[in-house]
This record gives C-alpha cells, structure tokens and sequence, in this order.
C-alpha cells in the first residue's frame, strides 16, 4: 500500500447501544444473579467501547492494526472500527504557515530578508503519515529551502545600468515571483501528500547592512530619470522656441547669439531652482 484508502466504517450508534445493554445487563445480572458468567459479558461490552471514533469535519483518522495501514476514515460522524485498531488523527483543514524573515541572497548576491505566507492542508493522509516523518516540520523546513532558491533566482530590484529593466524582479512582480513558489512548493510537499493552497511572499526588504546604500542608489536612479526627461523636454522647447522665433521673423540671430539664447533657455528650463531674470535695457549687443 503506498496511497491512501478509504474504510467503510461501522455505524457507531448500533454499537453504542450495544454496549449500553451488554454494560447494564452485565451489571445487573451479577448483582442479581451472582452468576460469574455475567463477568465474560461485561469484558465483552468494554471490548466495544475502545472501537468507537468520532470524526468531526475536515478531520480523519489513520487506522492501522499492528502496524499494517488499514485505510483512512474521512467521513463524519460516529463510527466503530475494529478495536485494536491504532487510531491518528489527522486534520484535513486549511492551515497557514507564516515563515520567519531569512537573510539569502538575491541573484545579483544582494542580501535581502525574505519570508513567505503560505496557505496548505493535508490532501494524503497515507503519505502524510508514513512517507515522512513529521509532515508539520516537513512543511516549515522545505518552505524554507523553496524560499532560499526562489529569491537566488530574481534580483530583488531592477537598475538601469544592470541592463534589467525587462527582468522579472521580487519586488516589482509579486504575481509571477508568487506562481514560481507555488510550483516550487508543490513539487518539494508532494511526497508528504500536502495540497499547497496559496504561497506568495510576507516580507521583503534589503538586509540592515545595505538598506542605506541600496536607498541612495535607488533615489540616484529616479534623479537620473527624472533629470533625463528634464533635458528632453528642454531641448523640445528651445527647438520650438527657435523654430517660431525665425519663422515670424520677429529677431534675426546669428550663430554666435542663437548660441547664446539656447545656453540661456537650457539654463532656465533645466535648473533646479527658480530662475533670476535680468532686465537688459541697452541693445542686443550689451
């Protein structure tokens, strides 16, 4: 047997009440009667009782008779099975599994704190019991290898000077970054007969010792990406600008005073911080 198996149980409340009349008639017999013969008749009521289980919902119970897997008991209610029947219980509910922040490695060897949330229930009971040992600790310990490989493979960010801008990356996608734990996290809890639910990432942040220099370089980025659209929306301006001016007509510069004007219009548009106008009231040429 290496896959589980339902077992029809017995119905419970037939032999509750069979218990109940050997018990009482047992009893009353040997106080009545003094008949030793009533002895055997209680051993055989108390016999019943040991055999009888009660599974709530989404529990189960693993039956084994001396070590040989018998089946697995899902359905609810009160039941009765073979005395020397071994009896786990295992419960078949959702669980969370919130895993502590690790410090790994992303794939560009940036230290980062990770740790993930993940969502499971036990789907096999036959391979929950006996394929590992401990399929509580089976669950903590693989998450927490499946985490360390899955942020090895994606840098936690993307940077321009990287060339990584189309990369797929831990911070920016969540919804793939969650996919691949997912299959990672099936793969590794299948031997243990776990059904992984949902798994996606609970914390994630660069570790102490860079969380400083990572910060400036990311602000760097921004101002480097922002100044960049400054200079293209400034150079668009000053081509408009000089493209009017000639066409109207309305000033005639030559090389050394256009020269000037578009020094002078890059300096204004591009500053960052208000420009201070100066009021010329000789000619063009002071």
């Amino acid at each position: 047997m290496t896959s589980e198996k339902n077992l029809p149980p017995s119905n419970g409340y037939v032999m509750l009440f069979l218990f109940l009349v050997l018990f009482l008639v047992s009893i009353a017999g040997f106080i009545m009667m003094k008949n030793p013969w009533f002895i055997l008749l209680f051993l055989a009521s108390i016999f019943i009782l040991p055999g009888l289980i009660l599974v709530n919902p989404n529990e189960s119970r693993v039956l084994l008779l001396f070590g040989d897997y018998k089946g697995t008991v899902k359905k609810n209610g009160l039941f009765w099975v073979n005395p020397f029947y071994t009896k786990k219980k295992i419960s078949l509910r959702a669980r969370n599994f919130d895993s502590e922040r690790l410090k790994v490695n992303d794939k560009l060897g940036n230290p980062i704190m990770i740790s993930t949330i993940l969502v499971w229930r036990v789907l096999d009971t036959y391979k929950a019991s006996f394929d590992v040992n401990d399929f509580e600790n089976f669950v903590v310990v693989q998450t927490d290898a499946a985490v360390r490989k899955l942020a090895s493979m994606y840098p936690y960010d993307n940077f321009a000077d990287e060339g990584l801008e189309e990369e797929t990356t831990l911070r920016s996608s969540m919804a793939e970054v969650s996919d691949a734990l997912e299959k990672e996290l099936e793969e590794r809890l299948d031997i243990a007969g776990i059904e992984v639910l949902e798994a996606r990432i609970g914390y994630l942040a660069y570790a102490n010792e860079i969380a400083s220099a990572m910060l400036k370089r990311q602000q760097a980025t921004a101002i480097v990406a922002a100044r960049h659209k400054i200079v293209e929306g400034a150079v668009s301006m000053v081509e408009m600008a000089l493209h009017e001016l000639s066409e109207k007509e309305l000033v005639d510069l030559d090389a050394e005073r256009r020269a000037a004007m578009v020094s002078n219009l890059m300096v204004v548009l591009c500053s960052d911080k208000d420009a201070t106008p100066v009021v010329n009231t000789g000619t063009l040429n002071h």
